[in-house]
């Protein structure tokens, strides 16, 4: 569902971001992606969901270049930004059906999958507020519902967990599996990395920009546990 192929990224000056990175992420698979800041896990994301342009490498979704066709594979894709920025002046029901607008979704398949993640997420009776009036994990559970309300076949997500409460973390853990059953892939950043170990079925430790390990996380860890394989790998950083 998702391939990277020799990615890199430069800024000023020439520095490398990412520099040559390569990975893939089977359909139906959770895929955790770890690093410390600065490691070039943003820019991953970004250049994953089309928001960040790059000249070296190629990013497929579903098969597809980002680069040829954009348009099309944004409509496979939903992303979740690390610090969601919304347009505060509408309410969340507003802002949900301006989603679901752009992605063409039918009005009763729309109004009962916001009923069903609204409830999930237990944001529905908050809905008809204005977004400025929400808190931080409340932002963070709208995002989410109008990332699922047009059934991406890959979810990209910037550090999900960010401002959640213990049970809209759970539900949100609980949807990602659901998704994964029903044949989308889930490729996600964190600095959680009792969930990354616990959740995912592969991962990919990045440090300074190049893959450090990758794989199949019981296979990776072996013995240890995520926290002391990461320490080990990043120690000098």
């Amino acid at each position: 569902m998702l391939e990277i192929r020799n990615f890199s990224k430069s800024y000023k000056q020439g520095k490398k971001a990412v520099d040559n990175i390569s990975l893939k992420v089977e359909a139906g698979h959770i895929y955790g992606f770890i690093g410390h800041n600065g490691a070039g896990k943003t820019t991953t994301i970004k250049a994953i969901a089309g928001i960040l342009d790059f000249q070296e490498g190629e990013v497929l979704i579903d098969g597809v270049s980002i680069k040829d066709d954009p348009i099309g594979c944004k409509r496979k894709i939903a992303y979740i930004p690390d610090n969601p920025n919304l347009y505060e002046s509408l309410t969340g029901i507003q802002y949900l059906s301006f989603i679901a607008d752009i992605f063409g979704i039918e009005e009763g398949e729309r109004e009962a999958l916001i009923k069903k993640y609204g409830d999930l997420l237990e944001l529905t009776r908050y809905l008809g507020d204005l977004i400025s009036s929400y808190s931080r994990g409340m932002k963070q559970k709208l995002v989410i519902i109008s990332a699922l309300i047009h059934k991406p076949k890959l979810l990209v997500l910037d550090e999900p967990f960010v401002g959640l409460d213990p049970r809209a973390s759970h539900a949100l853990k609980q949807v990602m599996k659901e998704l994964c059953k029903e044949g989308s892939a889930i490729f996600f950043s964190t600095h959680v990395l009792e969930v990354a170990e616990k959740f995912c079925d592969r991962i990919a430790i990045i440090k300074q920009g190049r893959i450090a390990a990758e794989g199949i996380t019981s296979e990776i860890i072996g013995d240890s546990s995520l926290e002391d394989l990461f320490m080990e790998l990043t120690e000098n950083d």
